[in-house]
């Protein structure tokens, strides 16, 4: 403020009296020193209520009056402000209590959201305390996220929150705010006024990712300034107005297309800016000359009083980054987009647990959450029914298993067996969290009974129960996604090591991640997050700040189900019948064109060859199962409601190292016990064995198998010595290692032929899976062509006077926006991811210009199948006859001898600029085009090198085209068009297509104010 104070006075035309803390707090009002224009604020111990007094004695103009400055210490009263003049605030619900821990009738809490007069707020929401000078604000997160409590704080060191993820139920000893989470891309938007016509925006790192204080070498928090669109400098003025306050600063939200204002703070400055202390002072001139010396001209002149010794604030230091392709930094061509299609991390087997049930309890509990319906399936889900169903397990399994003594009681123990399953699942980790278990419970058979009045009623007396669990992320999931997010944060932005960290602290960095609905994936998405970004701290509120789920795009497979089902049935014809491949729809220029490429020649005879080795599955179980029966009988010691849990889930979310406590007590690494691990084996033994036939005859059984040997294998080799109860596997390792290695050679072949036998049908099946992904690939790249040539264009015609045009369009701008409370410009309303752009006027950075765009989408195996499959056969389709293909010759080669595309393999396009070449050039963008197999190693092999933390490494990126090659923008186009969703399809809330990041009239600001026209071309850059 003093900065400000300083330049007023440099006009000559004001004095400043500082009043002084003796003055304020102990002299009376009539000794107060008198004044035209009084500034005065609420702070901390400020008698507001005095300098009310001394204002109705002295009637200064007052710059922040000072009655409306008591709302600002009540949030109720905050947003009541706000509605009343229509500026846009999150959905909330007030819960007021007259003492604590009142309980209220309106006021309901649940596992996964509180209800407060019949309006829901479903996890993740945010609790506020009324009273404004509270600073504890808690987000609740929900149990499919790993559930758990961030508290937000004032500044404290570094840290301004921290995450506590035992917290699941809200706080009850006061009075709070409940409102809706709103995502905004991890990033917080500070505007300050000066006046009704002035706004100022900064942005930050959001407290709730992971809390730590970004700050720059002289310990300041690093802020960088920010372009508001004119719906938003509409609303900072409207804030201006409600609250009488002439210089304040309010909270924003971008949150899918739409601004939200979330707090307002009062009296507020910037610091560090000297454009915005000249800014500031000379809008306060002005405002005070009106006010009191109208007669004096409030014109600012040619130069400003202050410059003459004002010491110039130096410019940060950023090169400008070319692609480095050619290991220099290209001078012409710039990285505009980074977009990739990535796989999730390691994860534990999926499983399924079916048995038949007639339990009372378990057909009531059925008929209790399908609404009655005795012919109706129920699923569940939810913590509270998964809790009722652990209940009545826990009641029903015996504390002993008997000895069998006929084929009646084998029965009955493999059922109890079952439910013993059932309960150690539904007890892994000590309370509900994630999504890795569901329950089914189908009818089968029903009865008539009548009830007591006479009436007859239809029961059910026989249901069937389908657990599904597992498929969770493993610590070593997390930490190869972490450490791929660390590589693309070095290895694919061009330039100095810390150049993405740079352009996304600066807001020239356009992130957004998208996962589907998996939790493993939803995991994988946010722990490459945090390497991407640097940050720290757990999973879960990265993981609900910075991705988006789109299951439509990244998830399910039934649009492609019945061509699938005919290439599987093909597939085993081949290898039952020990049939040689056949050309078929193929080309002989390309490799892989055969009916069932890529299957060992002698597929049929490793799948015979499978039945002696499998017989050793049953020695492997016998082994687990002697480890569970220990582990069993250790737990039903104690009484079966007090349980110690094996692991916790939710707690592990956060952790990518491995938990060497847990090996070293002789456990199983990962999140279950000898128990689930018993149960996976013999499940494993079950659909590989067939005892009548004594052989293995279901290549998809193997091949669908191959991770839980794979997956112990690999745990073994890490473990080695570490856990003495592993030795009794051991005894048959050199011979169980040949079961693995026989179903990996079948699996090399099979997997890719899942998702077609041939070519053509590889593009027909990969075209109906990822047709919307596809489309929306498309809209990316021609958003971020669209946006560089708004750009561009308007440099080209800079010489033009703009000056009226933008007056205009600015005036036009403002009529238009707030007819409607919630109304937005039509042309942000167009593409609702939230944007955040640099503001040149105000950053200290040489090339406010640059911006860079990335879009991640992570999802399963299927979809990077059927990504790079219509990549590399999209040529083939009749409409494109005669067109090369998008990858090369050697590129295609290579694709069909890589054995899989494992865990966190991925696909990426970059999209490059060259600001030499002419706008209407196609040669202008060019598509590079690259992709990895991921974590494509063997544990079985002696020379895989395993980390620390015995994750696999990720295989580098491996080039799809010729070096030297150039794929043009209107190439990629043009073949992939024909399988893409069209733009017009998406729903709305979808970019469907490009509307600019702000007005035209702002365009044409930005350019008069970034440096083209220090480097001009002939050939119209």
């Amino acid at each position: 403020m003093g900065q400000i104070f300083d330049r007023l006075q440099a006009f000559g035309e004001f004095e400043v009296i500082h009043f002084g803390d003796k003055v304020i707090l102990e002299e009376p009002i009539e000794s107060w020193p008198v004044c035209d224009c009084l500034i005065a604020f609420y702070s901390s111990g400020y008698p507001l209520e005095k300098a009310e007094a001394y204002a109705a004695l002295r009637k200064p103009f007052l710059v922040n009056e000072l009655e409306p400055q008591h709302l600002l210490h009540d949030r109720r009263k905050v947003y009541e402000r706000l509605e009343m003049f229509g500026i846009p605030v999150p959905r909330y619900a007030l819960v007021i209590r007259e003492v604590p821990y009142q309980q209220l009738d309106y006021f309901i809490e649940e596992e996964d959201f509180v209800e407060v007069r019949g309006m829901r707020f479903w996890k993740p929401f945010v609790e506020k305390p009324v009273d404004a000078d509270n600073h504890s604000i808690m987000i609740y997160y929900p149990s499919s996220a790993g559930g758990g409590m961030k508290e937000l704080f004032r500044k404290v060191g570094n840290r301004s929150s921290e995450f506590h993820p035992e917290v699941r139920r809200v706080r009850r000893e006061g009075s709070y705010i409940y409102e809706e989470f709103m995502p905004t891309g991890g990033t917080d938007v500070k505007v300050y006024t000066v006046g009704p016509e002035y706004a100022h925006a900064e942005a930050r790192k959001s407290p709730v990712v992971d809390g730590v204080v970004m700050r720059n070498p002289d310990g300041k928090e690093v802020r960088y300034p920010v372009l508001l669109s004119p719906a938003e400098k509409e609303m900072a003025r409207e804030v201006c107005i409600a609250f009488r306050q002439a210089v304040c600063g309010f909270d924003l939200l971008r949150s899918e297309g739409r601004s939200y204002v979330c707090d307002v703070n009062g009296w507020s400055f910037v610091k560090n800016s000297y454009k915005y202390y000249d800014d500031s002072a000379c809008v306060l001139r002005k405002m005070l000359l009106d006010a009191k010396a109208p007669h004096l001209s409030s014109a600012i002149p040619p130069t400003l009083p202050w410059k003459v010794n004002e010491l110039v604030q130096p410019s940060e230091a950023l090169t400008r980054q070319g692609s480095g392709i050619n290991g220099t930094f290209g001078q012409s061509e710039e990285l505009r987009c980074v977009i990739a299609v990535i796989r999730h991390g390691d994860r534990t087997p999926k499983q399924k647990v079916k048995l038949k049930v007639t339990e009372e309890k378990l057909l009531n509990l059925m008929l209790k959450y399908n609404g009655g319906r005795p012919r109706s399936e129920t699923k569940l889900k939810t913590a509270v029914q998964l809790q009722d169903l652990l209940d009545a397990t826990r009641m029903l399994v015996p504390r002993t298993r008997p000895d069998l003594e006929s084929d009646s009681e084998a029965e009955d123990v493999e059922h109890s067996e079952k439910l013993r399953q059932v309960k150690a699942v539904l007890e892994e980790g000590g309370h509900f969290s994630g999504i890795y278990r569901k329950v089914q419970l189908k009818p089968l058979k029903w009865d008539k009974v009548t009830k007591g009045n006479g009436e007859v009623e239809e029961r059910p007396v026989q249901a069937l129960m389908i657990l599904k669990y597992g498929g969770v992320l493993t610590h070593a999931g997390r930490k190869q996604a972490e450490e791929l997010g660390r590589y693309f944060r070095n290895k694919m932005y061009p330039g100095e090591g810390t150049g993405l960290l740079r352009l996304h602290s600066t807001y020239r960095h356009d992130l957004k991640i998208y996962s589907s609905d998996e939790g493993r994936v939803q995991m994988s998405a946010a722990a490459f997050a945090k390497g991407l970004l640097d940050l720290e701290g757990q999973l879960t509120p990265i993981l609900v700040s910075l991705v988006s789920k789109d299951s439509s795009m990244l998830d399910g497979l039934e649009n492609a189900s019945i061509e699938m089902d005919e290439a599987k049935a093909r597939l085993n014809e081949i290898i039952t019948s020990n049939a040689k491949t056949v050309d078929c729809n193929g080309s002989p220029e390309y490799p892989g064109t055969v009916d069932g490429a890529g299957l060992p020649s002698n597929a049929s005879e490793l799948l015979s060859n499978l039945c002696q080795q499998v017989k050793l599955t049953k020695k492997v179980t016998e082994q687990v199962r002697l480890l569970a029966k220990d582990e069993n009988e250790k737990l039903t010691e104690r009484n079966l409601y007090d349980i110690i849990p094996p692991y916790d889930q939710a707690k592990a979310l956060g952790k990518t190292n491995i938990d060497v406590d847990r090996i070293a007590a002789g456990l199983p690494c990962g999140s279950e016990g000898f128990l689930l691990m018993y149960a996976r084996w013999k499940k494993l033994e079950t659909d590989l064995y067939n005892e009548r036939k004594e052989h293995a005859d279901n290549a998809f059984t193997c091949t669908d198998a191959l991770i839980s040997p794979k997956f112990l294998m690999f745990m073994i080799r890490a473990n080695m010595i570490s856990c003495t109860t592993h030795i009794l596997i051991l005894k048959d390792l050199m011979s169980f290692s040949k079961l693995p290695r026989y179903v990996e050679m079948l699996a090399d072949g099979v997997i890719p032929n899942e998702y077609g036998i041939n070519p053509k049908q590889k593009l027909k099946i990969g075209s109906k899976i990822a047709r919307r992904l596809l489309g929306k690939l498309l809209i990316d790249l021609r958003n971020t062509r669209e946006e560089a040539i708004s750009v561009a264009e308007l440099k080209n015609n800079q010489a033009q006077s703009l000056s009226v045009k933008i007056e205009k369009e600015d005036a036009e701008a403002k009529s238009k926006l707030f007819h409607k409370n919630d109304e937005i410009d039509q042309d942000d309303d167009d593409d609702k991811e939230t944007k955040y752009r640099l503001d040149p006027k105000y950053a200290n950075v040489k090339t406010p210009e640059r911006h860079v765009r990335t879009r991640l989408y992570f999802t399963s195996e299927s979809h990077i199948h059927s990504l790079m499959n219509v990549l590399r056969y999209c040529n083939l389709d009749e409409s494109l006859q005669g067109e090369e293909s998008l990858i090369s010759h050697n590129a295609l080669e290579r694709l069909c001898k890589t054995k899989e595309l494992d865990y966190m393999s991925h696909i990426v396009l970059r999209m490059f600029e060259n600001t030499e070449v002419a706008l209407e050039d196609p040669k202008r963008y060019r598509i590079e085009l690259t992709y990895s197999r991921g974590a494509d190693l063997s544990p079985l092999e002696k020379n895989t090198c395993l980390h620390q933390e015995h994750t696999l490494p990720i295989r580098g990126p491996e080039r799809l085209q010729e070096i030297g090659s150039y794929l043009t923008l209107e190439t990629m186009e043009k073949m992939i068009r024909p399988f893409a969703m069209p733009a017009e399809d998406f729903p709305p809330g979808t970019p469907a297509s490009f509307s600019g990041y702000f007005s035209k009239s702002m365009l044409e600001r930005l350019v008069n104010l970034w440096p083209f026209h220090k480097h001009p071309s002939s050939n119209g850059r």
